[in-house]
């Protein structure tokens, strides 16, 4: 068993499953179990990631290793981001002041970090992608998918700079939030599927 392929490739897998029941539990309002998904996203793109580096050619190791550590980053950020809304948050152990600082949903500083950590992960994605040396029809649209991803760092990176996000955790706005997020899994689930059978080769 080569565990250079495989373990992307699970991961890959992770990838696709977690962003598909991410959409879901967007889609149904089960607001716990997005939260629990979302911690086992970055399981498997740090292990995808991780496979796009081993194969990718000497000239461009340092990309691909630019790629490996903002998702390291985007990693640490969301364990910390969900972590806190499945335990200190969901058992309302906290005091108004630190829940409004703390919860998700109320669009304070850990939503901010979150922002972040996906800024981290589109930064990740388009040196990765800039890394890859496709030479399919598939394996060109995963580079492409990969590297345009990367746009969304400037939007998470300025949002809460804006104080747009607060706005966005107000009931009136949070159908909007649901409908960018659910584009965001449309966008990525490709991502993970492509990778999947780009390791599988």
């Amino acid at each position: 068993m080569n565990l250079n392929k495989t373990v992307p490739k699970i991961g890959a897998a992770i990838v696709a499953v977690t962003v598909f029941l991410f959409a879901v539990c967007l889609i149904i309002n089960f607001t716990f179990g997005s939260y629990l998904v979302c911690m086992f996203l970055p399981i498997g793109y740090i292990m995808m990631a991780a496979g796009f580096h081993h194969e990718s050619a000497d000239d461009r190791k340092a990309v691909s290793m630019i790629g490996m550590l903002f998702s390291a980053v985007y990693a640490v950020l969301i364990f910390l981001v969900y972590f806190a809304q499945t335990t200190s948050v969901q058992l309302g152990v906290l005091s108004e002041d630190a829940l409004r600082i703390l919860d998700f949903r109320r669009g304070g500083l850990l939503f901010n970090y979150d922002l972040l950590g996906y800024g981290m992960m589109a930064l990740s994605t388009f040196f990765i992608g800039l890394s890859l040396q496709a030479g399919s029809k598939e394996e060109k649209w995963l580079k492409y998918l990969m590297m345009i991803h990367g746009v969304f760092f400037i939007g998470c990176f300025i949002m809460p700079m804006t104080g747009i996000i607060t706005g966005m955790a107000n009931g009136e706005t949070s159908n909007g939030r649901v409908i960018a997020l659910v584009c965001w899994c449309a966008y990525f689930l490709p991502i993970g599927v492509l990778a999947y059978r780009h390791f599988g080769k």
